[in-house]
């Protein structure tokens, strides 16, 4: 589904990137950006460093997480409210690296979204009626609303039909730089036995450039009522923001990213040893 583009497009198809999204007609700069997405992730083989803040009902956690070609490494730094010691930080990615079994579920999820996210993505032309509506800085506004003739080809994609919305494209290189939108009307799913969601609910993923070809999500904002079974890796309430994005070695270990994570300093760690700095000259 569209939160899935949270891991972000995967596929193949190389375009040119050449010339501006000026001049175009909607659909076209839409399927510019389609495939210069999917073209991009085909080729990307990066890996980063990033500070994660995730708040769901029931979690809300802060980390560090640093990825590697074998999945991602989480050194969690807070969790709902609670902060932990620099053992317990120690003590969780030790277990996430000797758990064979939890890499295999990370991985398995991960190719899940990623699928997801690909097909969801290939049908974002030819699903919507697409509009211009104007330009923000270096972008381009498209509005877009459900198409009557387009037919879902899978239950996920039935969404769509209820869906309604803006993103914006740089203009330089077609990348998607956000997409946002509301469901106009109650999506169910088997009569609303495998899934229900509400009329109301909004969606909002934030991108921005991160390296000379690289784009990242630095946020994701996501509060639809009801429930849905089908969409098990996405969460209906969900505010996440990433930041400090550094890129990492290609071909990063595990071990290896448990050193880089262990050194990393968030913001609040260094907001805190500030503190007690003052503390110390104030006594």
């Amino acid at each position: 589904m569209i939160l899935a583009t949270a891991r972000v497009l995967a596929g193949a198809l190389l375009v040119t990137l050449g010339g501006s999204a000026y001049g175009q007609n909607a659909r076209d700069l839409v399927e510019k950006a389609v495939q210069t997405e999917l073209a991009a992730d085909a080729a990307d083989h990066s890996h980063w460093l990033y500070f994660d803040e995730d708040r769901k009902p029931n979690s809300d956690v802060k980390q560090w997480v640093a990825e590697t070609s074998g999945g991602d490494l989480h050194r969690v730094l807070e969790s709902n409210g609670q902060k932990l010691t620099k053992a317990d930080q120690q003590n969780r990615m030790e277990a996430f690296l000797h758990n064979q079994s939890a890499q295999a579920r990370q991985r398995k999820s991960g190719q899940h979204d990623d699928r997801q996210a690909t097909e969801m993505l290939s049908m974002l032309p030819h699903a919507f009626i697409w509009t211009k509506t104007g330009t923000q800085g270096s972008t381009t506004v498209l509005h877009f609303k459900p198409d009557a003739n387009f037919r879902p080809p899978t239950w996920e994609s039935r969404v769509f039909a209820a869906m309604e919305g803006d993103m914006a494209v740089d203009n330089d290189q077609y990348r998607i730089v956000s997409l946002k939108g509301r469901l106009i009307r109650d999506v169910k799913f088997g009569g609303g036995f495998f899934g229900d969601l509400k009329a109301g609910g909004s969606f909002d993923v934030e991108r921005r450039q991160t390296g000379k070809n690289d784009w990242q999500i630095t946020e994701t904002h996501v509060h639809i009522q009801g429930h849905a079974l089908l969409f098990k890796s996405i969460s209906e309430e969900e505010d996440e923001q990433k930041s400090r994005f550094k890129r990492l070695p290609d071909n990063l270990s595990f071990p290896n990213a448990e050193k880089i994570c262990s050194r990393s300093t968030s913001n609040l760690e260094l907001s805190q040893r500030n503190i007690c700095r003052k503390r110390r000259v104030l006594a």
